[in-house]
């Protein structure tokens, strides 16, 4: 017997409809490329949003299940395409544009996307392939008359041209919740980049998942500044989330530097901020050296990789704010968890709410995990036990984009994270590292996350990374590359005697090299696979 519910589709175009009705004078601010700050409302977006759907249909037959690809910043004219492409039913490519320039050709044409949507400081980056990527038949730059760049780009179009005379009624269709609405690849560090492809009904669901208060707990009361871009991950899936409860949003553009954050701080007091490790290290640093406090910021929910104690505690005790890990990757749209404390947790001492935290927190609902030993055995919730982490549920993955006959699921279903964990009896999981980059010394593991995030703890430190390289005797062990902050004088015994105090004697690494700059992927992330190449041997060298 069935149910006698209503079956209304789960769809992209009703969040932003619903905030233009319910929240329709709630404010989304925007830096601009431009320059200015650029503020309307819900409402306002709306109607925008129509404009573009109608431009879209009208001027280049846009039609379902077609790609329109975005390189763009966060903010209001990349919000309005989030919602025009994927409320028509084609598909919202957003395209970092960190990636190395072969990597993007490959993805545009991977895509075939058929137009793409451009902010001016990438124009260069169009102008360099436009001969390269066959499928794109229009390139439309995202500011207006006054401030359309020169450029090679044939019949390039302005974006405020381009929707001005269109109409702000468009009838968004309904259609299958599994229709797919967005397409963003990963940045692997090797091979080409593979694409993940969104449904209406996983960006919905997931949403809901951002919302609840045991996970990022955004409410119509919260002002949310995503850090984290937009042609990441979808923002972390905020774009959606805050037209979902009706949020303020606000949108940091080009300016992710420390004072650039600061002043947009300042100005429009979020309760909520989201970015990477790098972002809140640049933003600390600003603030202590203007002697500034941040008021009002409720958390910063902090992903991509770990934070140290040491940022965990900067941002509780000088600026009030709670430090939110959260975990999740590409192929979970990204949220898989949150650490946000139960009741019992609450009446613990500072000193273990601090521990806690540098966990990525239990599960949101409707993510399911565990963790399984290389034969595929499920390994027991201790805390102690580590293994291959593994997820499942409505906003996972099945399959890569075009890649259909790869079975990348194991015979129960689970995905491979990649990451090796420990899950503790209440659930939170703890990341001790990548697969690829936990370090094997004599048969005992160690993990090069921990050594990081204990060296950034010292004061001298800037950045970090631990790789594990060839030895004679122990197969590996961990080498530390450090970059120290301007002025300081730490050196290897320096370093090696802090560290005694935080880790076991025989986790210290055999050696420290101090460098001026350490390489990244396209999200921020450390390139460690261009460490492990250039450094790989120097203990086998050390040792003649």
């Amino acid at each position: 017997m069935r149910g006698q519910m209503m079956d209304t589709q789960l769809l992209i175009a009703p969040l932003i409809r619903n905030a233009a009705r319910f929240h329709g004078d709630v404010e989304i601010v925007s830096r601009t490329c431009e320059g200015p700050i650029h503020r309307y409302t819900y409402a306002d977006a709306y109607k925008r949003v129509q404009q573009l759907a109608n431009a879209l249909a009208s001027r280049f037959g846009i039609a379902m299940g077609d790609r329109v690809g975005t390189l763009a910043w966060n903010g209001y004219r990349h919000f309005e395409a989030y919602f025009a492409v994927s409320g028509m039913g084609a598909i919202l490519h957003t395209i970092n544009p960190r990636l190395f320039l072969e990597q993007i050709e490959y993805i545009v044409n991977h895509a075939e996307d058929r137009v793409i949507l451009v902010d001016l400081t990438f124009v260069p980056i169009i102008e360099k392939l436009i001969g390269k990527i066959p499928t794109v038949e229009a390139v439309v730059i995202m500011t207006d008359r006054a401030n359309m760049p020169e450029t090679s780009i044939p019949n390039a179009i302005c974006y405020e041209e381009l929707i001005a005379d269109q109409s702000d009624s468009y009838d968004f269709p309904s259609f299958d919740e599994n229709t797919a609405s967005s397409l963003c690849y990963t940045s692997g560090t090797t091979g080409n980049p593979k694409g993940v492809l969104y449904s209406h009904r996983s960006n919905v669901l997931h949403s809901y998942g951002v919302c609840m208060t045991d996970t990022l707990g955004i409410s119509a009361t919260d002002a949310v500044l995503p850090v984290v871009p937009m042609f990441h991950v979808n923002a972390w899936g905020l774009p959606y989330a805050c037209p979902m409860v009706g949020a303020k949003l606000i949108f940091p553009g080009p300016r992710l530097d420390g004072p650039g954050l600061a002043e947009l701080i300042e100005m429009e007091r979020p309760t909520v901020l989201a970015g990477v490790p790098t972002v809140w290290l640049a933003l600390l640093n600003h603030l202590d050296e203007i002697g500034r406090r941040m008021e009002g910021v409720r958390i910063a929910v902090v992903g991509g990789s770990a934070a140290p104690e040491s940022m965990i505690r900067k941002f509780q005790e000088k600026h009030g704010t709670f430090l939110l890990h959260a975990w999740g990757m590409t192929e979970l749209s990204p949220i898989g968890t949150a650490c946000t404390f139960k009741a019992k947790h609450l009446s613990l001492d500072q000193e273990a709410k601090y521990k806690l935290q540098t966990k990525i927190g239990k599960p949101a609902y409707g993510v399911e995990m565990r963790i399984t030993d290389d034969e595929g055995n499920e390994l027991p919730n201790d805390g102690v036990a580590f293994g291959h982490l593994k997820v499942r549920g409505p906003w996972v993955l099945k399959s890569y984009f075009r890649r259909d006959d790869e079975n990348i699921l194991d015979e129960d279903g689970w995905f491979d994270t990649g990451d090796i964990a420990t899950v503790d009896q209440d659930g939170y999981a703890q990341i001790v590292d990548r697969a690829k980059d936990v370090i094997k010394s004599g048969g005992e593991w160690i993990s090069s996350i921990d050594l990081e995030n204990a060296a950034v703890g010292h004061p001298d430190v800037k950045e970090a990374a631990v790789i594990g390289v060839a030895h004679p005797k122990w197969q590996e062990r961990p080498l530390l590359l450090v970059i120290r902050r301007e002025g300081a004088t730490l050196d290897k015994q320096g370093m090696l005697d802090y560290l005694e105090t935080k880790v076991v004697k025989w986790w210290l690494p055999d050696d420290v090299i101090f460098v001026e700059e350490l390489p990244h992927t396209a999200t921020g992330k450390l390139l460690k696979l261009k460490l492990r190449e250039a450094y790989g041997d120097w203990l086998m060298k050390q040792a003649g």
